[in-house]
């Protein structure tokens, strides 16, 4: 236990995380089953998924919510951080079917990428919120373009937008959709990132993975009738 994060060693704290994911999880699927989606785009993820590697999802953390009960109870594999917040989230998206690998951009890093090359490899779909776990908000980190140059898998970028929602007072101003709104959901064509590409290559895949998710979130907004 001594490589364990602080938190870990504390009794309340772990309590703690059990106690939100409990309280979590069911008022997740109660709020989600009031959502009409609207999907534009299926068709790409549809494309990447039978294309011979199982496609990387890739959105903003700022829309995990909706993310999560939309996508649910597909085996999709999802990096949470070894933090606090991360073993709550953790627990939350376990029970909506979802598996995990432990790390973050400040622990276990490496070998948390290492089990989702594996997991690809295996024949899984995975996820990343892209500026996760502390931002800024919606600048890509290179974690999803370094996993599919080394796994061949195309990333799959979407954006959600409720047309009634909360926004948190987070660094990545978390939307969460209220009861019996409108949620639009958008896909985007798979981006491939070359077995090959060097460092100017996988900046070139990252910022177009960025003005694609871009593009998305307009698309998505205007099918919500809200401006950006």
């Amino acid at each position: 236990m001594n490589d364990a994060p602080v938190w870990q060693r504390s009794r309340s704290r772990r309590f703690q995380a059990a106690a939100i994911a409990a309280a979590g999880v069911p008022l997740i699927a109660v709020l989600g089953r009031t959502l009409r989606f609207s999907v534009e785009g299926w068709q790409h993820f549809e494309q990447a998924s039978s294309g011979g590697r199982p496609p990387i999802l890739g959105f903003w953390h700022g829309r995990i919510l909706p993310a999560t009960y939309y996508f649910r109870h597909r085996g999709i594999v999802v990096i949470t951080s070894q933090n606090f917040d991360g073993e709550w989230i953790a627990r939350i998206i376990t029970r909506f079917g979802y598996d995990t690998a432990r790390g973050s951009s400040s622990r276990n890093a490496k070998a948390a990428v290492l089990q989702m090359m594996r997991d690809v490899r295996a024949g899984k779909t995975t996820g990343f919120t892209l500026d996760g776990p502390r931002g800024p908000a919606c600048v890509a980190k290179p974690g999803a373009i370094f996993l599919a140059k080394a796994t061949g898998a195309p990333i799959v970028p979407f954006h959600l937008e409720a047309a009634r929602f909360w926004s948190l007072r987070s660094w990545d101003r978390t939307q969460i959709p209220k009861p019996f709104s409108r949620v639009s959901l958008v896909i985007g064509a798979p981006i491939t990132v070359p077995r090959d590409a060097d460092d100017d290559g996988l900046e070139a895949s990252r910022v177009a993975l960025e003005s694609a998710l871009e593009a998305l979130r307009q698309r998505a907004l205007a099918m919500v009738g809200r401006e950006t």
